[in-house]
């Protein structure tokens, strides 16, 4: 059995809780809401299975084994990232949610499901929005807004992607937009940002954005984005800022009044990927306007885009892609982000009548979702008590060349360990919503390494 050993005592580890900062927008960037430096999101789209495999009996976030075998790997790729496409909320993730808080991981998450009644139709929108759809949807918020380390909800994932899509889902995508932040003003103890992942199809490049990020003076009724996902492939082998388009990516989007970033990129049409664009990403040039991305995809899948491949027994071998993705990773200059972050508020442009090549005009049923968001939805969850069974995992893990991968560190817990909650209801939160974020030293940070050993353990500090 492969062990991952919590070293930590069990009086220590019964009231642990993860404290991690809310991640927040100032302008058009992400911010740590206690250090206020900025965060540029670096990252992977996880779903092992892949979206249509998702069933909701199980999901990426409620089999702490599982996660603890990822974990790792995500520390060794070295991202602070993931993106799920797919939960079920009514499942426990308390785990899986605090294990990744304490590995200073975060959380991008789509509230759909390609289940029945947890998504919108983009060719018939009008059948599925409706009051069993936005129930889910809000359960999908309530369970996740209780950690901090959820950093977003994407509120559709490429609904709009063709001429008939294009003409009656902008409406329908822009509203639930609207309908989460309400939900989420409304129920939630802190504001969670709330965006979409869009298509880059050069139909909709623009004028999609422009779109979701429009509001009308005095109306509450329609609000904007607050971020905006592109997911790009065009970035293929050996190519440049301006032969890979990424050129244009940046004029496209420079008067941009949120922050964006990549949902999806990582271009599969040259193998080995090289992982070139992501040292772009992260380079000046472009995190003035973009930040950050998540590759497509950690797990591999039927379309060949996977960093590692988990057989049927759950055991993960790492494929050559993680590590080139993790070189390329290890060669961004972290210190430089801060210098070329430019702080600074922006307003969103008021709607116009119509937009290129979208159907905007369409009347909704606005107050669909109004008694919901007043009553509100139960959600379970909330970051939990870890004890050194909780950092066990059964699956093994495999080097690139079939050797049993060993990892001296285990899980590192980056954050600082602290009860910021007093139970698992959570009577008592340190984090209430719009607190202040004026600029505060950081506290120490303890560390901790949880050593992976099955005969010895070793504590570091």
């Amino acid at each position: 059995m492969y062990l991952l050993q919590c070293l930590l005592t069990f009086n220590l580890l019964k009231y642990t809780f993860a404290f991690v900062h809310p991640i927040e927008i100032v302008g058009t960037h992400f911010y740590d809401s206690e250090t206020e430096e900025p965060f540029f999101i670096k990252g992977v789209d996880y779903q092992p299975d892949g979206s249509s495999g998702f069933v909701g009996s199980s999901d990426p976030l409620a089999n702490p084994q599982t996660c603890v075998r990822d974990i790792m790997l995500f520390q060794e790729l070295g991202i602070n990232t993931i993106r799920i496409y797919s939960i079920n909320p009514d499942l426990d993730h308390s785990k899986c949610m605090t294990m990744l808080a304490t590995a200073g991981i975060y959380l991008m998450l789509d509230v759909n499901s390609p289940l029945p009644n947890q998504h919108i139709n983009r060719y018939e929108p009008w059948t599925t929005y409706n009051p069993i759809y936005l129930e889910h949807v809000f359960k999908v918020v309530q369970e996740f807004s209780q950690y901090n380390n959820t950093l977003g909800f994407f509120a559709g994932n490429e609904i709009i992607n063709d001429k008939k899509s294009s003409e009656v889902s902008p409406v329908y995508v822009k509203q639930l937009v609207t309908d989460i932040k309400n939900y989420i003003l409304k129920n939630c103890e802190r504001d969670i940002p709330v965006g979409y992942s869009a298509a880059d199809d050069l139909r909709y490049r623009v004028s999609l954005s422009k779109y979701l990020e429009c509001e009308l003076p005095q109306d509450t009724t329609m609000k904007s984005v607050d971020f905006y996902g592109v997911n790009s492939y065009q970035w293929c082998g050996q190519q440049t800022l301006e032969t890979s388009g990424y050129d244009e990516l940046i004029k496209a989007y420079q008067n941009y009044s949120k922050p964006v970033f990549f949902s999806e990129y990582g271009c599969n049409k040259v193998l080995p990927r090289q992982f070139h664009e992501a040292e772009v990403l992260y380079s000046p040039i472009m995190a003035q306007v973009f930040s950050g991305g998540l590759v497509y995809e950690f797990t591999q899948e039927a379309n060949n885009y996977g960093l590692v491949r988990i057989d049927s027994n759950g055991n993960t071998k790492i494929l050559q892609d993680l590590k080139t993705l993790k070189t390329r990773y290890q060669a961004i200059d972290e210190s430089l982000k801060v210098q070329y972050f430019q702080e600074h508020s922006t307003t969103a442009p008021i709607c116009q009548d119509k937009y290129l090549n979208l159907g905007t005009n369409m009347d909704l049923p606005k107050k669909l979702a109004k008694a919901l968001i007043e009553k509100g939805v139960e959600a379970t969850g909330g970051y939990c008590e870890l004890e050194s069974k909780d950092f066990e995992t059964k699956y093994k893990i495999y080097d690139t060349d079939g050797s049993i991968w060993e990892n001296p560190n285990g899980i590192k817990i980056v954050n600082q360990l602290s009860s910021g909650i007093t139970d698992s209801n959570h009577k008592e939160r340190e984090v209430k919503k719009n607190s202040s974020t004026s600029l505060r030293l950081p506290p120490k940070r303890v560390m901790y390494w949880l050593i992976a050993s099955t005969a010895y353990t070793y504590m570091i500090f």
